[in-house]
């Protein structure tokens, strides 16, 4: 008789489904893939295989351009993967697209949950609790001093920022999937409705979120558009822009950056950012413990991140817990 969830390996390249001959999220191509989401830590070309939200396929076609062998599964659909194994995608609440992987094998339940968060967001559907055996989390900000703010209370400090100086534009760095959409829906659901102008790099993705479903308002290029009809406005740009020569067309920009990083002050000195805005995409702290404690999982299995302190809460609250070590995951500009 085989140990229990002897079929579901951890791997430095991802994590490996034996009897499936299949992978989550793996670091480099193979046969098979089960991806979460679309960023780039955990979304890559090349595989035979890719099974996928159609969101996130979408969003691998335009950022990686892969498309053959694509397999889209909806949120809720289950799928057999052969082995005797079947997956469930359900929501993460992440970014759009994204989704936890629920695997079966054998009467034994492993949740994948990729990257997720707790908070309400507009652009995707929320994360769902779901009951296991092994609870496979990630800890990007797990560490107690991250403990991220209500988003309206950040918002509300964007657009009193471009109340204030309206011969100035306020220029958000936001990660160009996930983060600029949220950012930019957010602010029309707090009654922002004028145009928000954008870096080029941003169009393609932002007009992939609407063509499902998420509305953005008014969209505008920087480059299209004369400098003086952006005082007072809103741009939005990766964060590799902020200090790029690019911006120089902008009318005296306020430089802002939403990260759940900008809880580091240091971060926002090193970017020269006038304006920290804590947003993530994430789970904070006290999500993080609170998401454990609600799937009260056997076993927490912790991958990138802060694994260590994760590690020493689930010891000290007698929880079985081990740190799987990855590779290939980074600290995304979130």
């Amino acid at each position: 008789m085989s140990a229990p969830f002897s079929w579901i390996r951890p791997d430095p390249h991802g994590i490996r489904i034996l009897p499936a001959n299949a992978w989550i999220d793996p670091a480099r191509p193979v046969d098979r893939a089960l991806v979460t989401h679309g960023h780039a830590d955990h979304a890559r070309g090349g595989h035979g295989e890719t099974i996928a939200t159609p969101a996130t396929l979408a969003i691998m076609k335009l950022r990686y351009a892969t498309s053959a062998g694509a397999i889209p599964v909806e949120y809720g659909e289950t799928v057999a993967l052969g082995g005797g194994v079947s997956a469930t995608y359900i929501p993460a609440g992440h970014v759009l697209g994204s989704a936890q992987i629920l695997l079966e094998h054998a009467g034994e339940r492993v949740v994948i949950t990729g990257d997720y968060k707790r908070r309400a967001d507009p652009t995707c559907p929320p994360f769902e609790v779901t009951p296991c055996d092994v609870f496979i989390t990630e800890a990007t900000f797990g560490l107690p001093l991250f403990t991220h703010p209500p988003i309206e209370e950040e918002i509300a400090k964007l657009l009193a920022r471009m109340g204030a100086e309206p011969d100035r534009c306020v220029l958000v760095g936001a990660y160009a999937l996930g983060k600029a959409q949220r950012v930019i829906a957010e602010l029309r659901q707090a009654g922002h409705h004028a145009p928000i102008y954008l870096h080029g790099a941003m169009e393609k993705m932002c007009h992939l979120y609407e063509d499902f479903g998420v509305g953005l308002g008014e969209l505008r290029l920087v480059a299209d558009t004369p400098k003086d009809e952006m005082r007072g406005a809103i741009v939005v740009c990766p964060p590799s822009a902020l200090g790029d020569r690019w911006s120089r067309r902008l009318p005296d920009p306020v430089t802002a950056m939403a990260s759940g990083w900008m809880r580091v002050r240091q971060r926002a000195r090193q970017r020269g950012v006038e304006l920290p805005l804590v947003i993530s995409d994430h789970a904070d702290w006290h999500e993080l413990t609170r998401t454990v404690e609600e799937v009260n999982p056997a076993e927490t299995w912790i991958t990138h991140g802060r694994e260590e302190a994760l590690l020493r809460w689930h010891q000290l609250h007698q929880r079985r817990a081990r740190a799987l070590a990855l590779v290939g995951y980074e600290d995304e500009d979130d």
